[in-house]
């Protein structure tokens, strides 16, 4: 598979907040995407993910499945942890795994994978927020999606916690699937480095 982008434009509220961005990455490799605050790292993963509309350019994925979308091979982990507080860790999960579809994987076994299998039964609620930060990285192991877009994937995250993810990110990758990953501090895996607006 190769994910590509061509002369990508990013207009947002009326400013231009990129262009003429060019992008790839093929199986088995990650994409850290640097830049200053605001010079759209999110903005493009948003619009891989189907979220934005480019106002000029083109994205394609070759090689994935024909009968879906690139958004519906996707997944996406922004700022927000997009839980539900009253469900609990394996409900939010469950939640999440039946509203994505496609392939899954044994919601038990992918909340041990992050280390929240003794809290299955907690409300969300509850959570700390690098447990919060878990619980989300678990939806990427739930669904099987071959394309990860992680926008500042570690934060709240402990050094377990970033070791345990660093992990899930070259098991990602070693089965062939792909990273872009939008971030200030070091990836934790090699990774080619897309820098947006000059010096970060």
């Amino acid at each position: 598979m190769r994910l590509s982008g061509h002369g990508l434009r990013c207009v947002r509220g009326g400013r231009e907040v990129f262009a003429g961005l060019d992008f790839a990455a093929g199986s088995g490799e990650a994409v850290a995407v640097t830049g200053r605050n605001g010079s759209g790292k999110t903005s493009l993963l948003r619009l891989i993910a189907g979220l934005l509309v480019p106002a000029g350019g083109t994205i394609a994925l070759d090689g994935g499945d024909a009968e879906l979308t690139l958004p519906e091979q996707c997944h996406y982990l922004g700022h927000r942890d997009a839980l539900k507080p009253a469900l609990s860790v394996a409900e939010n999960l469950v939640f999440w795994a039946d509203f994505l579809g496609g392939g899954r994987s044994d919601a038990a076994e992918s909340l041990t994978k992050v280390g929240l299998d003794h809290a299955t039964h907690l409300p969300a609620a509850f959570l700390s927020a690098g447990q919060r930060r878990r619980l989300s990285l678990a939806r990427l192991l739930a669904v099987h999606r071959p394309v990860w877009l992680l926008d500042e994937p570690t934060n709240a995250l402990d050094v377990a916690g970033q070791a345990m993810f660093d992990g899930l990110m070259r098991e990602h990758l070693s089965r062939g699937g792909m990273i872009v990953a939008a971030t200030h501090a070091a990836l934790g895996i090699e990774s080619r480095e897309l820098r947006i607006g000059g010096v970060a």
